[in-house]
């Protein structure tokens, strides 16, 4: 229904900024609720259901309607509500889509090669006729008063640049790197050939306090060398407000998952800046309704109801309910079914940016339940608070409560895993690396703090996953009571956890017919001298990883008189072929008198082997000098068919960093060797904070040098955030929250490259790059041991709180 518009004589005012109107300052009424604003409260446009085109709101009705349409899409079966009914803003653009010219060595963005001009000219196919041609104001009103449709500016003005400016034939030739291009199709190359045109048939500079004004729709693409224009020089306040070149523009294009760490950009400017805004009691905290992109801001509602997030997740649609537990750390929450099971799946988005894998639990919904525990999210803060602190959660690592949680005191904490076997949608996770939290019982806390392994795969055996599964069974009963007679009460310390066996990563345990594998990764082999040199003449015990080499693996299951034995699990279903164990205990008490040359014996879920002291001898200086050792079982003076032990150094096979892909180019850096961050401090600016969590070192030959050059990284690491520190709001706004660094260098070759998405930083970052990285990449090349080198460097930017 049209709303009574305010007459102009009662409102000497703007009603939102309270300017006064004057000659200039002209007064525009709201087209949703009649209200006179100026030419800023009142520069968005949008189909209201009384008129048949688009018309001019106040940014008030504006954020009213795209809020209500985030709420549409989001109950909508299918996600999505068809031809969306906000336009982006037509009379200005953002803050950080103005464009002023940068210095010479920067590249010039789309809209600094625009006409500059007070009055704006339509037109995509020209000029038009005499009799048709019309002109408008720069805030996108005719002079009759009605608003203009700008919809075809953009691509108008930069056909008209084509056409009609004189090419400059001293303007350098731009020419487009080929390798740079490989993952772009062919629409991206015509866009970026149209730009390269562009730039040579527009030499002409605008002045420092010009600034064009563009469609918030028009599409920029990225633009990677860049063009000399004239020797103006910026200033720092101009090169402040400079727009960020076409790569900036283009990641606003790309569609936003609320599991993307992207999404968080833009949050800090609709929530406070407080490390929790989880209000106490069973309220919720803020709901993210609509993540920022394409230039827009997010949508957020501050005070969701229960009726309201009841009504959301019984619809069941196809994304999450997005919350915000601060404004570096979103949880997406939704109502699936896996295993038979009715869940709520949590999955967290930002713990990457203090370099904490994400988590994902899956939640057993109880019967009548409607909505979720809220309680959940107080465990998602307390791991972001450890994380700020340098305590991480790892794989097969655990965090335990002290109090009742989730209504039980039995919900003893919860266990972390690394997902292996078992199928997750894609859809609810979040990005690479993640852990699978599944809650434990209280008793289950003393195997999950000594011996994990165990405890995961009897929760496995239990509910008939392989090899655990990732739903998390409220107010269920214990797998294991009071600890009892077992070979770990010799290995482990159950009561105050002071030691426990040493588990080496990649270490596999393999358990088949006649003979026995552990394979040890040449690797790991400082690791195997701590254990030999820390135990006694007669044990050497050693704990294995999760065996994925396998197809099933021994499980210890503790029956109701406390007592423990031996059950296998199989991956397949299928016969068994190879069996995994999760340790292995040399024992050097054989007598050579027992008649046997040594013994092997599968006890509860690991394996045994018993050798003479001389073969225990042998054994350890098999392991010392990095050489394969046979054990022959069996009884001494027998043709009986013999059991064999072998102990094999094997190459590292492992899957690291699988999953992970690039910031830089896209591609996958899976097999890269990671290590946290060496940087001591972290870089801030304007509220941002630039922080490197990680380094991943490129490897050959599946060994890392053995000088590796941990000073250097942490020289490059303070180097580039010192020379990206000036720019971490404009990165933030333009959605380059996630930053990677690849440094290149050997004898004769020094490279590196910087993007954000997959897509390469814009030419002015990489100036004040250059300054501050050349000299120390000069510098780590003097030590030509390290040579040659290759890493991946991943910084983040996030909100000081």
């Amino acid at each position: 229904k049209q709303p009574l518009w305010v007459p102009d004589s009662e409102a000497p005012n703007c009603m939102n900024c309270q300017v006064k109107f004057t000659f200039t300052k002209r007064r525009h009424h709201c087209r949703a609720c009649g209200k006179v604003f100026c030419g800023s409260c009142c520069k968005r446009k949008c189909k209201l259901q009384y008129m048949e085109k688009e018309a001019r709101v106040c940014t008030g009705c504006y954020n009213d309607i795209n809020k209500a349409q985030a709420f549409e899409r989001m109950m909508s079966p299918t996600g999505l509500v068809p031809s969306s009914s906000v336009s982006s803003e037509h009379s200005a653009v953002p803050p950080v889509e103005e464009a002023q010219m940068p210095g010479s060595a920067s590249s010039p963005s789309l809209s600094a090669l625009l006409p500059i001009s007070a009055l704006k000219q339509p037109g995509i196919e020209g000029l038009c006729p005499r009799e048709q041609r019309r002109v408008w104001f720069a805030d996108g009103i005719l002079p009759n008063g009605e608003v203009a449709d700008t919809t075809k500016l953009s691509s108008g003005a930069k056909r008209l640049s084509q056409d009609l400016s004189p090419v400059n034939p001293d303007l350098p030739e731009t020419h487009t790197e080929d390798d740079m291009l490989t993952d772009v199709n062919q629409k991206w190359k015509e866009k970026i050939d149209i730009m390269t045109r562009t730039e040579e048939s527009h030499p002409s500079v605008p002045s420092d306090n010009a600034q064009q004004r563009v469609s918030g729709q028009s599409e920029l693409v990225p633009s990677y060398e860049s063009v000399t224009l004239g020797t103006e020089e910026c200033s720092p306040a101009a090169e402040a407000k400079t727009s960020c070149s076409a790569v900036d523009q283009a990641a606003h294009d790309v569609s936003v998952s609320p599991s993307s760490y992207r999404a968080l950009c833009g949050v800090e400017k609709c929530v406070r800046r407080d490390i929790s805004l989880v209000p106490d009691g069973d309220n919720l905290p803020p709901l993210l309704l609509a993540v920022g992109e394409k230039g827009k801001d997010p949508v957020v509602e501050e005070h969701p109801s229960h009726q309201k997030i009841t009504s959301l997740l019984g619809e069941g649609g196809p994304t999450p309910l997005t919350f915000i537990l601060n404004a570096n750390l979103l949880v997406n929450v939704k109502l699936i079914t896996c295993s038979s099971e009715r869940c709520w799946c949590f999955s967290t988005n930002g713990l990457h940016g203090l370099g904490q894998a994400e988590i994902v639990i899956l939640l057993q919904r109880l019967p009548e339940e409607d909505v979720f525990p809220s309680e959940m999210f107080k465990l998602f803060l307390e791991i972001y608070k450890d994380a700020m602190k340098g305590r991480f959660v790892r794989n097969m690592e655990n965090i335990t409560f002290t109090e009742n949680f989730l209504s039980n005191k039995e919900h003893g904490g919860f266990l972390f895993v690394s997902p292996t076997f078992q199928k997750l949608d894609d859809q609810i996770l979040p990005d690479n690396p993640f852990l699978c939290g599944i809650l434990i019982h209280k008793l289950e806390i003393p195997w999950a703090k000594v011996f994990p392994i165990r405890l995961m795969l009897r929760l496995g055996a239990e509910y008939g996953a392989y090899p655990t599964p990732v739903v998390s069974y409220r107010h269920r009963k214990p797998l294991f009571g009071e600890i009892g007679h077992t070979i770990m009460n010799l290995l482990v310390d159950l009561r105050n956890y002071q030691y426990t066996l040493h588990t080496i990563d990649n270490l596999f345990v393999h358990v088949e017919m006649g003979r026995s594998c552990i394979k040890i990764p040449l690797k790991k082999y400082n690791e195997i001298m701590k254990v030999i040199n820390s135990s006694n003449e007669h044990v050497i015990s050693i704990g294995a990883s999760f065996n994925t080499e396998a197809d099933s693996h021994l499980v210890c299951v503790q029956n109701k008189h406390g007592l423990y034995h031996t059950q296998a699990v199989s991956a397949t279903g299928h016969p068994r072929k190879v069996t995994g164990a999760s340790f292995v205990v040399f024992n050097g008490a054989l007598k050579t008198s027992s008649g046997f040359l040594a013994k092997s014996s599968i006890v509860e879920d690991g394996l045994m082997v018993q050798i003479t002291r001389e073969t225990m001898e042998s054994l350890r200086q098999a392991l010392r000098d990095k050489k394969d050792f046979r054990i022959t079982c069996g009884k001494m003076d027998t043709e009986d068919v013999k059991e064999y032990v072998d102990i094999c150094w094997v190459e590292n096979e492992e899957k690291t960093n699988k999953g992970i892909l690039s910031p830089v180019d896209g591609k996958s850096i899976g097999g890269t060797q990671s290590e946290k961050t060496p940087q001591g401090r972290d870089f801030e600016r304007e509220g941002k904070v630039m922080k490197c969590t990680e380094v991943c070192y490129f490897v050959k030959d599946n060994e890392l040098s053995s000088a590796v050059p941990h000073q250097f990284a942490k020289e490059i690491a303070t180097a580039c955030s010192t020379a990206l520190c000036p720019h971490l709001k404009t990165l933030k706004s333009n959605g380059m929250n996630k930053i990677g660094l690849r440094v290149s260098i050997d004898s004769d070759m020094v490279e590196y490259l910087a993007g954000s998405g997959g897509h390469l930083l814009p030419q002015n970052y990489l100036n004040d790059l250059d300054s501050a990285l050349i000299p120390v990449i000069h510098g780590g090349m003097s030590d030509p041991t390290t040579l040659p080198v290759k890493m991946e460097l991943i910084f983040f930017i996030t909100e000081h709180l």
